[in-house]
């Protein structure tokens, strides 16, 4: 500013602070929320307790009803990976990692690409011409995971196609997962078994309708980043 009005900084510090009565802060840097992640934060925070400022009022603790004296709270919350596809056809079945497995290029095929993708055009597209689509991840992107696609698949956007770090233009990540995850994790797990029954459950009661909207959004959404210069649209 001082810079573009040609006086001192100084001078603009002093009209800022002593004539504006105003502070220069600067911006914070933070996680990108789409809409429905928005929504699904609004809809815990008007679920959650707050320990801090949830008082019941009493002569004591013992005359308070036991079912109103105490908030459960689970220690540690269970958690997987899981990985899914989806397309206008149909969805993949889920696929969870295995605890402690991290996923580079030989798991990602030998448990994703091999037993579930291998024949998903024969299977979901009966033969016809498909393009597939994956995020940037690094067993994703490797050279061994490229040629495995060059050579199975009709069609694929190459890692030099995909533009990175764009959940904007993945369905999975601007829709598909946030409502997976609402419909699945209303409430905590206590075991690994509990979660993934209740994401396979909830995956494969998904309206085909509404993941076949999700998919179609896509171009409108490319077309919004250009507008937008390559900057997020949400």
């Amino acid at each position: 500013m001082a810079l573009d009005l040609k006086v001192s900084r100084c001078a603009i510090t002093k009209i800022v602070k002593r004539d504006l009565g105003m502070s220069s802060f600067k911006r914070k840097k933070v996680h990108f929320l789409s809409q429905l992640v928005k929504e699904k934060g609004l809809q815990d925070a008007k679920e959650a307790t707050n320990v801090q400022n949830d008082r019941i009022l009493a002569s004591s603790p013992s005359k308070v009803d036991e079912k109103f004296r105490y908030v459960s709270r689970i220690q540690n919350p269970k958690s997987v990976m899981v990985w899914a596809g989806v397309s206008k056809m149909g969805r993949t079945p889920l696929v969870f990692v295995p605890q402690g497995v991290k996923i580079n290029s030989i798991n990602y095929r030998e448990m994703v690409l091999e037993p579930v993708l291998k024949n998903i055009g024969r299977d979901m597209f009966g033969g016809t011409s498909f393009v597939f689509q994956q995020d940037g991840a690094p067993a994703h992107t490797s050279n061994v995971t490229q040629s495995w696609l060059h050579d199975n698949f009709p069609g694929f956007i190459t890692k030099e196609e995909w533009p990175p770090y764009s959940p904007d233009l993945n369905p999975m990540d601007y829709s598909v997962w946030s409502i997976l995850e609402t419909k699945a994790c209303v409430n905590s797990h206590t075991s690994i078994k509990s979660l993934k029954r209740k994401l396979c459950q909830e995956w494969n009661k998904i309206p085909q309708k509404t993941l076949r909207a999700a998919i179609e959004a896509l171009p409108d959404r490319i077309t919004r980043v250009i507008q937008n210069e390559g900057g997020y649209i949400e």
